[in-house]
């Protein structure tokens, strides 16, 4: 008996993590706690406790996209993470890392272009971008720093073209530490424009 629960479990577990692969491409829902209790609702599991981890999100999402998207995917990857050379082109005086869906290639038509910068204050980005006559709206970014500790960072978000840029300020020794990962709790990757280049001559 306890070994067939425990397969129905399992199987449980990764219908929802297909499912919030599917509601994260096709939806564009982006938070995979969101996801994944859609994905459950739709399941006909709302009460579980099974819940797949973020990272089995994230691997049945690549799968989704080699499954279904195998043509439209790769290339509108590529059109992302050129929009992202661009843009940390233009900010390179804010030492721009590239972080998220763009930089792992999960992303997908609703994905942004997750970019980190550095500087003594946002204001010195905030006027960078006005002198440069570009629009942008004020955001703000809640990530993980250390192992339990929570902190808001100041942003901007912008249109590049076709694609939405998310700029998140750190101050300067913010280049030492990344944030943690809402994937595995493992500090985030983080690339500079070399890692970018070489990226898009394997693309």
């Amino acid at each position: 008996m306890g070994a067939r629960q425990s397969s129905r479990d399992l199987q449980m577990r990764q219908r929802i993590a297909q499912e919030a692969a599917r509601v994260m491409v096709e939806e564009g829902v982006r938070d995979y706690y969101a996801a994944k209790r859609k994905a459950a609702a739709h399941l006909g599991a709302r009460e579980t406790q099974n819940m797949p981890r973020n990272v089995e999100i994230e691997e049945a999402l690549q799968q989704y996209q080699r499954l279904f998207q195998s043509d439209s995917q790769p290339e509108y990857l590529r059109s992302l993470r050129l929009a992202a050379r661009e843009a940390m082109q233009f900010l390179s005086r804010f030492e721009p890392r590239l972080v998220g869906a763009v930089l792992s290639g999960s992303a997908g038509q609703y994905s942004d272009v997750d970019l980190h910068l550095f500087a003594d204050t946002p204001e010195e980005v905030a006027l960078f971008l006005m002198q440069s006559d570009i629009p942008f709206e004020n955001a703000e970014r809640r990530l993980k720093i250390g192992r339990n500790e929570y902190r808001n960072f100041p942003g901007f978000r912008l249109v590049a073209g076709e694609h939405v840029l998310e700029l998140t300020v750190f101050p300067l020794e913010g280049l030492r530490e990344a944030p943690r990962s809402s994937l595995d709790g493992k500090p985030m990757r983080r690339a500079t424009l070399v890692t970018l280049d070489a990226l898009l001559e394997e693309d």
